[in-house]
């Protein structure tokens, strides 16, 4: 739910919305996000892996 996209989709359709989220929550343009940043980082790990 954090990147707006489906379980399946592809790769290409992960990485999009998780460089744009990264991007507006890094810490050196949104220094109280730091938090919301990691929730980001951790949904696109867990969408990127293909064991899940």
């Amino acid at each position: 739910d954090l990147l707006g996209v489906s379980r399946h989709a592809p790769d290409t359709e992960i990485k999009k919305p998780y460089r744009k989220l990264a991007k507006e929550y890094h810490p050196a343009k949104n220094p109280t996000e730091g938090e919301k940043l990691k929730e980001i980082s951790s949904a696109y790990e867990v969408l990127s892996d293909p064991k899940t």
